[in-house]
Parts: structure tokens; sequence; C-alpha cells
């Protein structure tokens, strides 16, 4: 299995346009330095995230109300996990699926952030439509008697972004070296 998918991926390499997928990985690099250099750093998929994430609540709110604070995290995760089945499944597109490891990356970096500022309650917060505003984190912790583990569980969820995006770096430079390898087959 894992033999055939590595065949199939140095075929798909071939003949395809390099240079533009290396400036998208160079891209992601200068992401994730940032991500790692300021936690306050804030990457173009942010509106994207945070709107995958409020949509998330609303997705979720017939579940109860700790799903319902849940279903935003849950939601701007499984996003781009969902893009990479699809992109693996109907496209077989393995840059398409490196990429959305980055993605990924983004969002584990913002659920971090989000969660480590539960007991603190210091982000500015929306909510689409209006409402009574709820630091999700600081609700979901304070339910399960967990809150004083905001700082390692926005731990976990800053590994979670490390290994996604050097799986993006790592994986993505891979396929980009074997389509400049066969760029003239």
């Amino acid at each position: 299995m894992l033999k055939q998918l590595y065949e199939e991926s140095l075929d798909w390499c071939k003949g395809r346009i390099w240079y533009l997928r290396l400036a998208v990985l160079i891209f992601f690099g200068y992401i994730f330095i940032s991500h790692l250099s300021s936690s306050s750093y804030q990457s173009i998929f942010k509106p994207l995230n945070l709107g995958v994430h409020e949509l998330g609540h609303y997705l979720f709110a017939f579940l109860g109300r700790f799903m319902e604070m849940s279903g935003g995290a849950i939601t701007q995760c499984l996003a781009p996990v969902v893009s990479m089945i699809m992109f693996f499944r109907l496209q077989r597109d393995f840059f398409a699926i490196a990429f959305c490891f980055g993605w990924l990356a983004t969002n584990f970096f913002d659920v971090a952030v989000y969660a480590a500022d539960a007991r603190l309650m210091q982000l500015p917060l929306v909510r689409p439509g209006g409402g009574e505003v709820i630091h999700d984190w600081n609700y979901l912790l304070g339910r399960m008697g967990m809150l004083e583990w905001d700082g390692a569980i926005a731990f976990l969820f800053n590994a979670g972004g490390v290994v996604s995006m050097l799986i993006c770096l790592v994986g993505g430079g891979w396929l980009v070296w074997n389509m400049m390898k066969r760029s003239g087959e």
C-alpha cells in the first residue's frame, strides 16, 4: 500500500509546475517562523479560520451547549482534514494535501492561542448575529474542571501545529524536489 502510494506520488510529479509550489512552501515557511516567533501572529488564513470556527458553533448547536462551544475548534480543525481527504480521493493532488497540512497548522496555532487565554479571557471575541459572547475555552475547561490546564492544552495544540507544518514543508518540499527532477519527463 505505502509502496504503491509512493510510486503514485512520484508519477504525479511528472510535468508539474514546481516553481509556483516552491513559492507556496516558502510562504508557509514564513508563516511557520512567524507563528513560532509570536503567539499573537495572525496569518492570511486567520479570517478563513475564524469564519469556519464560527460556522462550527452553528453546526454543533443542536447537540447542546457544550458541543456548540466545542464545535468551533472541531470544525476549524476538521475543515483542512476533510479537504485533504477530498484532494486525495477525488483528484489525487498530493501537493494540495501538503498545502492542507499547512492550513491545518494555522488552525492549531489559532486554537492554541484561544485555549491559552481561557483563564485570562483577554482576547477580543466575536459572535456573528449578536447575542451573548462566551469564551469557548473558558466555558469548556471550566465545565470539565480543567481551567488550570489551559497552558498544557495550548501546548498540545501548538505541538499539533508544529507537526502539521513540518509535514506540509517536508512533504511539499519532497514533492517539489521530485517535480524539479521530473520536469522534462
